[in-house]
């Protein structure tokens, strides 16, 4: 599912584009967030106190999780007349639905009568409401002469259904937004439009679950909010969910953060160092997961290696000479690191797959999802580093081609050393 927040200005055309890609039947619905603490007296018109989330669900029956009961919600409900079930809310009797068994006219205990105002209809049929009587689940009032009022308890009933109005006591404000991006960044100008988390929290707890390893993207990230919001979700209920941020390095006028997205990996640091922080001493629970904090950061750039022209080349020595340009085929300042995850992308691994590096014989080897994977871009490559690769009996290995500098029977070897162990696919790049 999507949430899609926006203002009055843009709210019809998010909505058409929404209809455009996700289909109208896929809509949910439109929350309306009150978005402001006070309202803004210098407005010229009207003061913008709300803005809109979009709601629209890809899968087709979703329906969004339930939301925990609060006190608010619980202090609705009361108990005059000592009920032993405990606090009750008195239900309306009447449904709007026509329903055949409820148009009956029902005498109370002091023996007035009741009939459905015109147009509605009694909610259950006459005997059900008798057995419910019964079993004292009927209120009729301090003086048994009220209009009777079927109890709902409050020990049997569920978890709130998310209304379309957030209120900001509940999902914090423009000012909650601000404080909390002060509390990290004291040196920082706030943002313009920055979103509390709490606001995100509320989406995250509608549109996911603690257990699920859920995946929640962020494509105008900004600050990080969203970041933050799950990392403290988590803390929260446990839950194992993971966030993908995607940013565009817009300039600032600040000296420490030259880009909007310096600021974004700066505030998921920081969060995630105030949750720590706040663990700190205490004993873990048991069965309570341990939590992996980290998080990548890359950035698009183009290949790391170098592009065979496309011309080609037109006679025998400038087709040696681009052979020689190419026996490093390495972009000059490109790091290990850069080219080991276009090596992972390009064999099929999500940029979160894990990766532990290992020293073997003296070279740098990087064990990819346990092992299955070994990538050795050290060079130059040698006999001893071949074997200890091959004794670890990978599924795949990757090296880089300029590691055999030229050494023909070393590659030969190390060929024929992979294939004895096993190893299904060894490529150079």
């Amino acid at each position: 599912m999507i949430f899609v927040s926006c203002d009055d200005h843009e709210a019809h055309n998010a909505r058409a584009v929404l209809n455009e890609v996700f289909g109208e039947e896929e809509f949910v619905g439109t929350v309306v967030w009150e978005k402001a603490d006070s309202p803004r007296n210098s407005a010229r018109q009207f003061s913008e106190d709300h803005e809109f989330v979009l709601v629209y669900a890809k899968s087709p029956g979703w329906t969004p999780q339930r939301l925990a009961r609060t006190d608010e919600a619980n202090a609705i409900y009361a108990n005059p007349d000592n009920d032993p079930r405990g606090p009750w809310l008195a239900g309306d009797p009447y449904a709007n639905n026509p329903y055949s068994r409820g148009t009956y006219t029902l005498k109370g205990p002091t023996g007035r009568e009741f009939s459905p105002p015109p147009g509605r209809y009694w909610r259950v049929s006459e005997e059900r409401l008798r057995e419910l009587d019964a079993d004292g689940r009927i209120w009729w009032g301090a003086k048994k002469d009220a209009r009777p009022s079927i109890k709902r308890y409050l020990s049997e009933v569920s978890d709130l259904v998310p209304r379309t109005l957030w209120r900001k006591e509940d999902v914090g404000s423009n000012r909650t937004s601000k404080n909390e991006l002060r509390t990290l960044f004291p040196d920082v100008e706030s943002f313009d439009t920055p979103k509390p988390t709490s606001l995100v929290q509320r989406m995250l707890s509608l549109g996911t679950t603690s257990t699920d390893g859920d995946i929640v993207l962020d494509f105008f990230a900004g600050s990080g909010t969203t970041a933050d919001a799950v990392l403290r979700q988590n803390a929260e209920d446990a839950g194992n969910r993971r966030f993908i941020l995607v940013q565009l390095p817009e300039p600032t006028q600040h000296k420490d953060f030259a880009t909007i997205s310096e600021v974004t990996k700066e505030r998921v640091r920081r969060a995630i160092t105030r949750l720590n922080e706040a663990e700190k001493g205490q004993l873990p629970m048991e069965g309570t997961p341990k939590y992996d904090r980290g998080f990548r950061v890359f950035q698009l750039a183009e290949s790391n290696f170098k592009p065979w022209p496309a011309e080609g080349a037109g006679d025998a020595d400038a087709l040696a000479r681009q052979m020689e340009l190419h026996i490093d085929n390495v972009v000059p300042g490109r790091t290990d690191a850069d080219v080991l995850y276009e090596v992972l992308l390009k064999s099929g691994y999500p940029l979160t797959v894990a990766v532990e590096r290992l020293t073997l014989a003296g070279k740098t080897v990087h064990s990819v999802d346990g092992g299955v994977l070994l990538v050795c871009l050290d060079r130059p490559l040698t006999l001893e580093a071949v074997r200890e690769m091959a004794a670890r009996k990978p599924q795949r290995v990757v090296c880089l081609d300029a590691a055999f500098a030229g050494d023909d029977p070393l590659k030969a070897n190390a060929v024929q050393i992979f294939k004895a162990q096993g190893v299904t696919s060894f490529k150079t790049v």
